[in-house]
């Protein structure tokens, strides 16, 4: 299995939390970052966070400050910590790995983030 999976979506009310986590494998090398997009019903899917395989990491404007994207190595897991979550949240959220220009990356399947108002 090398594609990554994502859990952690669900309902949640508007103000609330959730925590995203994605699980990738061990035999991908080369790695350069690991991103969260999310993809809204008729809209582009957006770049939501990233961390460089360094650490360094990069938020959308529309969630700096109540988004946090981490990574613990030793579970091969990237998270996603959502707060203060609000209905224009609500998309699909997908993991990727990025490994440079040429070199095939890899989507997650998504999963369901819906806030409700």
């Amino acid at each position: 299995q090398v594609q990554p999976v994502e859990s952690g979506g669900g309902l949640v009310q508007a103000g609330g939390s959730l925590r995203l986590s994605c699980t990738y494998s061990r035999i991908i090398f080369g790695i350069n970052s690991f991103d969260w997009y999310r993809q809204a019903p008729g809209n582009q899917r957006e770049l939501v966070a990233g961390i460089k395989f360094g650490g360094w990491t990069n938020y959308a404007d529309s969630v700096k400050g109540r988004f946090t994207i981490s990574r613990d190595s030793a579970k091969n897991t990237v998270y996603l910590q959502m707060n203060s979550l609000k209905p224009e949240d609500t998309a699909v959220y997908y993991c990727h790995i990025d490994r440079g220009v040429g070199v095939t990356d890899y989507w997650g399947q998504g999963t369901q983030v819906t806030v409700s108002s």
